[in-house]
């Protein structure tokens, strides 16, 4: 009977809309407070890796208390931050949201760009520009201007969307050390801050605002991140406790600007060029940017009256240090484990600030990540690094200009996971360019490393192979955004040279270690649940919409987690 009452009420729906699937937890109230949370190069099998160690207000809560869909990936080709990031909050393919790569090279511009970049909006926090001598996210050294703001996305947000069915009352914030993770959430209508390390400060542009609210100043006054000066990155339990205890020293991790490679990892002063580089390569990182929130949700009233708010958190140093040391690592994995002591920390504020009961939690990831070569190659696995600046003076590449009569170099550059023709290729005279960027693809297969090469021809026809790999990677094209031929690289073989910067773990690949992602609600309403069915990144904006009340974003691609709804 039960079945049967299950598959009239599904029938219904598909009569009468969604609507008709809100449960009772719904269908009287919506939340004070949407909390969605995004850790930045959280692979969907890390938050129950060390669940025999986590405490109980973190990970676990969400994991005991709230739905876990565990089989839940991201759907386009390219698993990069902003395009994840983007893709939770619109609920739109980057096909769609255009937000395609961290980096694109700008046909207009003539010129690569980062994503978020807009010379109309600086930041407010004068000296909080970008200092490329310490950078450890080389994709923003591409950027002309210290200009930010959310221009660039395509589509409207969950975040736009409240504000819109809300004329504006609803409270809209983004916040994260990165400022691609902040803006991408805060969307078009509501307001982003992000922690600028020039400036050893949390910073916004002119965008959002004149001048800095006074809680900001305030909070950027205690300097809270010049506290940790003089200190080290700790293990937080005995060593012999750990998975990966006995690993602590791995020749392929690298030595960064003093870091070292085993623990403790010092942070050295305030006054020392790489500090706030340091910081965020640690768990402080995470922990500074959960007091900002904090201070945030008291301050501006998130959660206080019966009009839905929105707060977007992206927790950043789980993607420094894969980028560094590997998921699989000691410094991972301590990592996590505080980072799980952070989000109880937080869930804690926000109960007694809100309560639980009137929050809806979310928590996702922007990709995953594969492992590190030199950790696979211990076990007796295979994998690799590319080199993609090589590729232009490869003897394919010689036969190809002179197949097509082409003369000085044939390729412009590479923006993952785009290739670039150069101007010379792309205007020659009497060249077929569906023809040459075919045969580029051709050759590049050949390459070591290289799995496929699609040519942006075939992806501006449709006409590919109709696999889910393919489809991805259509997912990931922007006619007036992607390069001219898409590449994607063998399973577990990735770029480790960001513009000189060597690391161990790179992400940004359709295969399934890279999309793999967790997808956790908790809180008002959800009745705990795990679920194993196949889910995409593409539905939490769309099922927020649903329990909030809200329009669509408009280019949601996803389906509604039932579940989430009490179905």
């Amino acid at each position: 009977m039960a079945q049967l009452t299950r598959i009239s009420r599904t029938a219904c729906a598909l009569l009468i809309g969604t609507a008709a699937l809100v449960g009772p937890a719904f269908a009287q109230s919506k939340p004070r407070l949407i909390l969605q949370i995004t850790v930045d190069q959280l692979r969907g099998d890390l938050p129950t890796r060390y669940l025999d160690r986590l405490g109980a207000g973190g990970f676990r809560y969400l994991l005991e208390q709230g739905i876990h869909y565990n089989n839940a990936h991201h759907t386009h080709a390219n698993t990069e931050t902003i395009v994840g990031h983007t893709t939770l909050a619109t609920g739109a393919t980057p096909s769609a949201h255009g937000m395609i790569g961290n980096l694109w090279f700008d046909r207009a511009a003539g010129r690569t760009v980062y994503n978020i970049e807009d010379p109309d909006y600086s930041i407010l926090t004068s000296g909080a520009d970008v200092d490329a001598s310490t950078e450890i996210d080389p994709t923003q050294r591409a950027a002309k201007s210290d200009g930010r703001s959310p221009r660039t996305i395509l589509t409207s947000t969950f975040g736009d969307e409240l504000s819109v069915e809300t004329n504006g009352k609803a409270k809209v914030f983004g916040v994260s050390i990165k400022d691609r993770g902040a803006v991408s959430m805060a969307g078009h209508t509501g307001k982003a801050f992000w922690f600028s390390k020039s400036a050893s400060q949390f910073v916004t542009s002119s965008y959002y605002y004149d001048s800095y609210p006074d809680w900001v100043d305030a909070w950027n006054a205690k300097e809270m991140p010049q506290s940790y000066g003089g200190q080290a990155w700790e293990l937080l339990n005995p060593i012999d406790t750990y998975m990966f205890g006995e690993n602590d020293d791995q020749e392929w991790e690298p030595d960064f600007a003093g870091f070292g490679r085993t623990f403790p990892h010092p942070l050295g002063s305030p006054e020392d060029k790489y500090f706030t580089t340091l910081l965020t390569l640690s768990p402080s990182g995470d922990q500074i940017t959960a007091e900002f929130a904090k201070t945030l949700i008291d301050a501006e009233g998130l959660g206080d009256d019966e009009i839905t708010d929105f707060l977007g958190v992206s927790f950043s140093v789980t993607d420094y240090a894969g980028h560094f040391f590997g998921p699989s690592s000691l410094e991972s994995e301590d990592n996590l484990l505080q980072l799980d002591r952070t989000l109880a920390d937080l869930f804690a504020y926000v109960d007694a600030e809100v309560g639980l009961e009137n929050t809806l939690i979310v928590l996702s990831a922007d990709h995953g990540a594969p492992e590190a070569p030199g950790y696979l190659t211990s076990l007796g696995m295979m994998g690799g690094y590319v080199t993609p600046g090589e590729w232009d003076t490869a003897p394919a590449v010689t036969r190809i200009k002179e197949r097509f009569g082409i003369s000085g170099p044939l390729i412009e550059g590479y923006d993952h996971p785009y290739l670039l023709l150069s101007e010379a290729a792309r205007n020659a005279p009497d060249v077929d360019q569906v023809a040459l960027e075919t045969a580029i693809a051709e050759e590049l297969v050949a390459f070591e490393g290289v799995a496929y090469a699609v040519p942006s021809s075939r992806l501006r026809e449709g006409s590919v192979p109709d696999n889910a790999l393919m489809r991805a990677v259509l997912n990931n094209y922007h006619p007036d955004r992607s390069g001219d031929i898409y590449v994607v690289f063998q399973p577990e073989w990735f770029i480790n040279d960001m513009d000189g910067l060597s690391v161990t773990v790179t992400h940004g690949s359709p295969w399934r270690y890279d999309t793999f992602v967790p997808i956790l609600f908790a809180g008002f309403g959800v009745e705990p649940e795990v679920v194993s069915r196949r889910v995409h990144t593409v539905d939490v904006a769309l099922t927020l919409a649903t329990i909030a009340g809200t329009r669509p974003p408009s280019g949601a691609a996803g389906e509604v987690l039932l579940e989430v709804l009490g179905q």
